[in-house]
């Protein structure tokens, strides 16, 4: 599964972050996967995907970094998989042109 972490950096101070990770890198257990992670330029957020079938692995990752900044979980689909059910599920739902006659 996907989820879109939001993370806000406490006092909006992402140098003690980027220590950290410099020193001891993402500290992420095995089977949790860091995609992708795009910060906003004023410093106060930063989202970032990962992927886990373990939920308690983001808890274990979270409590490693919640000193330092405060976390929320958004769990997230890909537009292309979203599509493709949203898709099916108009087609099934329109009557077909045989049916009206």
């Amino acid at each position: 599964m996907l989820f879109m972490i939001i993370e806000r950096f406490k006092n909006r101070d992402a140098k003690p972050i980027y220590a950290r990770l410099t020193e001891s890198g993402r500290q992420m257990p095995n089977g949790l996967k860091y995609v992708d992670s795009w910060i906003e330029p004023n410093f106060d957020r930063c989202f970032q995907l990962m992927e886990t079938d373990d939920l308690r692995l983001l808890q274990q990752w979270i409590l490693a970094w919640n000193d330092l900044m405060e976390f929320e979980i958004v769990p997230v689909v890909p537009s292309k998989e979203t599509r493709a059910i949203v898709d099916a599920a108009s087609a099934t739902s329109r009557p077909s042109s045989a049916a009206a006659l």
